[in-house]
């Protein structure tokens, strides 16, 4: 069984095509893709048994199509995305919530217009077919708006969402379930005569089908019992089964067949015997059942359950097992990637200068927009002084606020007005929580945005950091000042020493301007609940940038402590605007960047991120001073700084460097080494469904962080030094420095260090060996 999500972004590009459709062929599928010779997609697999498979498929656009080489049956949910389901004389149009039953021998193709989801479970046509009371049901068909049709979705819509959790025994049960409630839903859509039977007779054959269900396991069941259950002559039920080209004994061994197949392949049935599984469908003689079984399916009982159970893990991880089955990890397919070696430093090419303030008129708070207008338009290549300004200016108005221009505009808040009213990616009204517009649901203020010339989805902008420093402070000459807060979203709120004590605490450093190597806490005090200038109470950091009153809490002075914090600055928040959704809250990172909080990026090194929208639309924002990995109170040495950056493009062609190509997160370089940064969702806007922006919050963890982390690691080195999957996981295992970046931010990052130097001499060879 696997059930960990297998992403064609995880692999070099040559290996991406056939890799998607040997998944694919695992279902009894095969897809192509229009003008996109790499199709981009993840899929979720978990097996109970050779027939009996349930899969979680997201992907672009693409046409999908049966290899119609095995005879079984598909329940497919669209969950998110716009279809269209073609078949000889009938096509229907497909939208979220739209259920369909495909078969895999017939002809039908399935073509998404859009970026789709959908949850498929494989099962047997066999039981369908018997619960219909037809052979050869003609198919597709998409189930329509009854009650029965409802439950159904809502059952696989379950079963799809709780994959990871599912075990064998769920999908069998599963099976037959959902097998029983389409019938139900298609028995009105396919009343239309199987073969030479009527209407009348398909109804009588249903009737008669499900007497023999409910009774199998007997092993004197006969035609003429059955009959007379029924009050129809021998005669006549047997011309039933005639018409359907088949004796009453075969269909009838044919049932049990499926029914022990389904027993074989139930974890719960792993205590009992084969023998007894046999007899308890009705098979008395035990080399009988075994032949039988041998002809139906082409394989032994005993070699069906020792697949079921060759495909469960004993100990998932080291240590002591905790009993519970879990899901086998299943490498991926290996072939080679091209030779091309990631360049180092390249010449700059500068054309202009440009100049970003921070001002009311510049920023946007707490969320990113494809809609949003660009503040500033540059060229590739053009260098841009970037200002911004920490969310956190108003724990100290005194000293981050007042007197600074930009920042009393940004943060002008009165009873009257509120210079900058959306605070987040909520709604404007206020209409959950009442704390303000946006509600707070993401927090920076972010800088810009910046439109690209010529940036397109697909394409990779290099953000290049020449310098970066701290915003003086206008009320203290030579002095600079930044926030840290032990905050109710971090690792430690539930795990203090008093845990009857919950608190936030806020800690102001200064920093000399002089020398601002270091930053030295100046005080620190707890919070206490804040009334904001329009009412609204706050008994928590609940919403960005409300002002500290400090007549309502105690100071700590610290500034004799004698820690000394060393910089590390760099911006948490560096993101390119999404595509999947129009409002997206800043704290959760993605692929597009935002809060990735990793302290790496900082002067010298550049950033590396994937292009979804026209002009990428950059903005800066979240300032630190320093930040450790983890970020375990919650945030960094919140800091307004300015930054010095040289944008750069490289365009999704063959002039892009081949490490650059099918970059799907965030990729940083620094002189001397690669940092690969991955989250626990790279795409949540994508693969977590309509509510993604609440559920990855809930559905985060560091496991899931640092398996991608790994996934993308062995991508990047085999794709960038052209060597095999085995040299490479060699190398990641003595080389890759793994950590964790951040458990603050929704969003769990995980990122893998590993240092330039490992390849030096492979460069050179590679160089030297080139004609």
């Amino acid at each position: 069984m696997f059930a960990a999500p297998r992403s064609i972004d995880h692999l070099p590009l040559d290996q991406r095509h056939k890799a998607w459709l040997d998944w694919l062929e695992e279902l009894s599928l095969s897809a192509s893709v229009d003008d996109q010779p790499i199709p981009r997609g993840t899929m979720r697999l978990r097996a109970a048994n050779a027939t009996t498979r349930l899969a979680d498929i997201s992907g672009t656009p693409q046409h999908i199509v049966p290899i119609r080489r095995s005879h079984g049956i598909l329940f497919a949910l669209v969950v998110a995305g716009r279809g269209r389901l073609v078949a000889p004389q009938q096509a229907f149009d497909l939208a979220d919530g739209d259920m369909m039953v495909l078969g895999t021998a017939d002809d039908w193709s399935l073509t998404f217009r859009s970026d789709f989801r959908v949850f498929l479970l494989q099962a047997a046509v066999g039981p369908l077919e018997a619960r219909l009371g037809r052979s050869g049901i003609r198919l597709p068909k998409v189930l329509g708006s009854t009650v029965v049709a409802a439950v159904a979705k809502s059952g696989l819509r379950t079963l799809g969402s709780n994959l990871e959790t599912s075990g064998a025994a769920d999908l069998t049960a599963a099976e037959v379930a959902l097998t029983e409630l389409v019938a139900s839903a298609l028995l009105g859509e396919v009343c239309e005569p199987a073969g030479s039977m009527t209407g009348v007779q398909a109804a009588h054959f249903r009737r008669v089908a499900a007497a023999i269900d409910a009774r199998l396991s007997d092993p004197d069941l006969t035609l003429a019992g059955i009959a007379r259950l029924e009050g129809l002559s021998v005669r006549y039920t047997q011309k039933l089964f005639e018409r359907r080209g088949e004796s009453f004994s075969d269909y009838v061994r044919q049932q049990r067949l499926e029914r022990c197949r389904i027993d074989l392949a139930d974890p719960n049935h792993a205590r009992e015997s084969v023998a007894a599984i046999g007899q308890r469908w009705g098979f008395r003689d035990q080399s009988h059942f075994s032949r039988a079984f041998g002809a139906m399916f082409g394989t032994s009982p005993r070699r069906v359950r020792r697949a079921r159970a060759q495909t469960e893990e004993t100990y998932p991880l080291r240590g002591k097992p905790d009993g519970r089955k879990t899901a086998a990890a299943r490498a991926a397919p290996v072939l080679q990637a091209p030779v091309d070696r990631p360049p180092t430093v390249r010449a700059r090419e500068r054309t202009d200068h440009w100049h970003l303030p921070a001002t009311a008129e510049t920023v946007h708070w707490g969320f990113f927009s494809r809609s949003l207008p660009p503040v500033l338009r540059v060229d590739p290549g053009d260098t841009v002084t970037v200002e911004t300004l920490t969310q956190h200016a108003g724990d100290d108005w005194q000293r981050m606020v007042a007197g600074d221009s930009g920042a009393e505009s940004v943060f002008d808040w009165s009873p009257e007005h509120k210079r900058v009213d959306r605070r987040g990616a909520g709604p404007a009204n206020a209409s959950i929580f009442g704390r303000g517009a946006g509600e707070g649901f993401g927090v920076h203020i972010m800088t810009g945005p910046i439109y690209v010339r010529g940036a397109e989805p697909g394409d990779v902008l290099e953000v290049e950091f020449v310098d970066i420093r701290p915003r003086p402070s206008a009320a203290f000459p030579g002095k600079a000042f930044a926030s840290n807060v032990s905050a109710w979203w971090g690792f430690q709120y539930h795990d203090l020493l008093d845990q009857d004590a919950k608190r936030e605490t806020v800690t102001i450093f200064e920093i000399d301007m002089q020398c601002p190597a270091a930053a030295r806490p100046l005080y620190s005090y707890e919070w206490q609940p804040q009334t904001d200038p329009f009412g609204v109470v706050h008994a928590t950091i609940d919403y960005p940038g409300v002002p500290v009153d400090h007549s309502k809490v105690s100071h700590r002075d610290l500034s004799g402590s004698g820690v000394r914090i060393p910089a590390r600055m760099h911006f948490g928040c560096i993101a390119v605007a999404p595509r999947e959704a129009d409002l997206v809250d800043s704290i959760p990172p993605g692929y597009f960047g935002g809060n990735v909080d990793n302290w790496r990026i900082g002067a010298g090194a550049k950033l590396y991120l994937p292009v979804a929208v026209q002009g990428a639309l950059l903005s800066l924002g979240d300032g630190h001073f320093a930040q450790a990995d983890g970020e375990i109170n919650g945030t960094g040495l919140e800091c307004s700084l300015t930054g010095d950056i040289i944008i750069k493009l490289h365009k999704a062609d063959d002039a892009c460097p081949t490490f650059l190509r099918g970059l799907n997160s965030p990729l940083i370089e620094t002189q001397h080494s690669w940092v690969i940064q991955s989250f626990s969702h790279p795409n949540y806007l994508k693969d977590l469904g309509s509510n993604a922006q609440s559920d990855v919050y809930k559905k985060s963890t560091i496991d899931l962080a640092l398996r991608n982390a790994f996934r993308q690691t062995r991508r990047f080195i085999m794709q960038s030094y052209d060597l095999t999957e085995d040299e490479v996981l060699s190398i990641m295992s003595l080389a890759a420095d793994f950590g964790i970046t951040q458990v603050a931010d929704g969003n769990f990052g995980v990122h893998a260090t590993i240092s330039k130097a490992v390849f030096e001499e492979r460069d050179h060879s590679q160089r030297t060996a080139r004609p």
